[in-house]
């Protein structure tokens, strides 16, 4: 009696007349495939029917058409609460996929779209590989970003097919590559150019027992012991200038994994095993888990609106308005840049061309991308754009005078947004017709770095033009953070009191340097001086000045007034950070000129302690204004918009964690 298929819910399955199995994963229920432990289960009894009654080839496929696989379901990670229980899971997933790689019969995995994380850990089980060229292909191993590294044999599949220098270079980066990129590595076997081919080179390639290409010698050297030893030094140091060993030890596990076992693979597979089920069950996993889940959450914000922008306007061509669109121009849509004259409009152009470059687009990408940057002095273009942005001068009366002129102007349909760091969206809506139209879309800087937007609401603005403005930032691959209209809105407001408690404490005469370096020590990817001057000293001042009016406590406070003081010189001098060159510290090719001998003799921890309360404490305020709907948009703005330590899972997860280990901590000692 022939064996018949097991039934799944999560694979279409067919063994067709030339006896080829085709396994085509389609995961119940969800949008994007994952590897789900029902998934994984599934294939586990699909791999033993092919052992059992070995195929003439078999081939992995998906049936969705949003990608391959987007990695394990990270949303089943957090079940584990013991090392030892994730090194078991981990091993049986190790048994099963070293028993795809020794069927007897060919294996091929080909896809288009994402294949990435326990995704390219199976298509490495695989004995050949194709990937379709597509822009939304994208092929890497994400996991040190979850706080682990790959865990499913990727790893040691990895090193041991592409060589550890590349193979570790890709983990460790966590960078995403397309189909070409792969194929160069050997990650990849054979790229093809349509969807319908898929189907047709997976069957060529079992049909003529085509095997992936075996590493070059470059490779194999590279794992050898002496060449281990020497890059694995490296590899440290290089993320040393990255992250923290005590707050990101996902990497130095990694690179310690790889010193050690790396000329193994069957040594290498057990050692990542135990290595990655004892940082999935570590605090910084956990908070890199959460972070995960807020950066879905605040994708979702952008996806209620089926609103697409063709066109933009930008109206300022300073720093941010020409910023903002030529981060817009290089997401592909056309942008028009208006101000004055010319003459400010000129160093926006050379800045956007200078981005491009960096982007490493091709020198006929880089024209074609300035074609699409045009300077409008006059505003002409106004009438054609899908979405226009104010972003001139922080002052109430020049903002309301800008956009009652071009209200007249805009297009059905159109957005209308302002740019502002702290003006109320209610005031500068009072000069126009509809003030329901005017919403606010609030970048950060600098904006090709920083990967969220307040999407803020007024009392008046029309939920529709909001859901398009979340919409537009998806768009522009941001975030959209809906949050009220308040002096500060979220970010700013937060940061407001963080940094003036950085300048308080200077006026105490502990050196910027110290402060900063307390702030890194805590997880803060800059301290709160050096964002100030990042920031802008200039905006910096203005929502102090706000701040401080509205709270007598800080207004009447001597040290508050001479922090203030301080940096109202600093503005009056033109020294207004990063963009000027100078404010508190020297800026030298856009790095801060730092003396770090000024850090010593400090206790950073307790000058940390005070630096994050000011920080918190404001936090617990806000939610309870409701300047956000709740707890979790609080923390996926304050993490994307300031890099508040994301191993920390957001300020209000870490201040509720933090409290109940102190409770803990007490109780073990018998305190209350």
């Amino acid at each position: 009696m022939i064996e018949s298929i097991p039934s799944c819910e999560h694979w279409r399955v067919e063994r067709d007349s030339d006896d080829i199995l085709w396994l085509f994963l389609n995961r119940k229920g969800e949008a994007v495939n994952s590897l789900s432990a029902e998934v994984l289960l599934e294939l586990d009894l699909l791999i033993g029917h092919a052992e059992r009654r070995t195929p003439r080839g078999l081939a992995i496929l998906s049936d969705k058409t949003t990608g391959f696989i987007l990695g394990a379901d990270i949303r089943q990670f957090g079940t584990f609460t013991e090392a030892e229980a994730v090194t078991r899971s981990i091993r049986q997933v190790h048994d099963m996929f070293s028993r795809l790689e020794r069927l007897s019969c060919p294996t091929v995995a080909a896809f288009e779209g994402y294949c990435l994380g326990g995704g390219l850990e199976l298509a490495l089980s695989c004995s050949y590989r194709i990937a379709r060229d597509l822009p939304a292909t994208k092929i890497g191993f994400p996991e040190i970003q979850l706080g682990i590294f790959p865990g499913f044999g990727g790893s040691a599949r990895s090193v041991s097919r592409i060589g550890g220098m590349k193979a570790m270079e890709l983990m460790l980066s966590a960078r995403q590559i397309n189909a070409r990129q792969a194929h160069a590595l050997g990650l990849v076997d054979e790229v093809i150019g349509r969807h319908e081919e898929l189907f047709w080179a997976a069957r060529r390639a079992i049909m003529t027992h085509r095997k992936s290409r075996g590493p070059g010698l470059v490779a194999r050297l590279s794992n050898t012991g002496p060449a281990r030893r020497v890059l694995a030094k490296q590899m440290r140091k290089q993320t040393a200038l990255r992250a923290r060993e005590e707050h990101y030890p996902a990497p130095y596990r990694l690179i310690d994994t790889w010193e050690q076992y790396g000329g193994d693979s069957k040594a290498m597979m057990q050692a990542e095993a135990v290595a990655v089920g004892r940082l999935m069950v570590t605090p910084q996993a956990a908070g890199l888990r959460r972070v995960f889940g807020l950066m879905e959450r605040l994708k979702r914000e952008g996806k209620q609106s089926d609103f697409r922008a063709r066109r933009v306007h930008v109206v300022g061509a300073g720093v941010m308005g020409g910023d903002i669109a030529a981060w817009c121009v290089l997401q592909g849509l056309e942008v028009s840049l208006q101000d004055r004259e010319m003459k400010f409009i000129e160093p926006a152009l050379k800045r956007a061309e200078t981005l491009f470059k960096k982007k490493r687009l091709e020198p006929a990408a880089v024209k074609a991308a300035m074609e699409r940057l045009r300077p409008d002095v006059e505003g002409a273009l106004v009438s054609q754009a899908d979405v226009v942005i104010e972003v001139i001068v922080e002052r109430l009366d020049a903002k309301q005078a800008l956009l009652s002129s071009l209200e007249p102007r805009l297009k059905p349909g159109a957005i209308l947004a302002t740019n502002t760091s702290s003006i109320p969206l209610e005031e500068l809506a009072t000069a126009l017709q509809n003030p329901a139209r005017l919403i606010g879309l609030h970048f950060f800087n600098p904006v090709a770095k920083m990967p969220l937007v307040e999407v803020v609401q007024s009392a008046h603005s029309d939920p529709e033009m909001l859901r398009r403005g979340a919409a537009f930032c998806g768009q522009i691959n941001r975030y959209p953070l809906p949050v009220k209209s308040s002096p500060g809105f979220l970010v700013n407001r937060i940061l407001a009191p963080y940094m003036l408690e950085a300048m308080i404490v200077h006026q105490e005469g502990i050196p910027i340097e110290a402060i900063d370096a307390a702030a890194e020590a805590f997880g803060m990817p800059m301290g709160p001086v050096e964002l100030a001057d990042t920031v802008g000293l200039d905006v910096c001042l203005m929502v102090m000045n706000t701040l401080t009016s509205g709270r007598a406590q800080l207004s009447l406070n001597p040290l508050v007034e001479k922090a203030t003081a301080q940096l109202r010189r600093h503005v009056e001098q033109g020294h207004l950070g990063r963009k000027s060159g100078r404010g508190f510290y020297q800026w030298e090719k856009d790095k801060a000129v730092r003396n770090h001998a000024q850090t010593a003799d400090h206790d950073l921890s307790a000058l940390s302690a005070r630096l994050i309360k000011a920080y918190t404490d404001e936090c617990e305020v806000a939610l309870a204004d409701g300047i956000v709907a709740d707890a979790d948009l609080l923390d996926a703005g304050m993490v994307f918009g300031t890099g508040f330590a994301p191993f920390r899972g957001g300020p209000l997860h870490y201040l509720k964690t933090a409290t109940f280990a102190a409770h803990d901590a007490s109780t073990a000692t018998g305190e209350e």
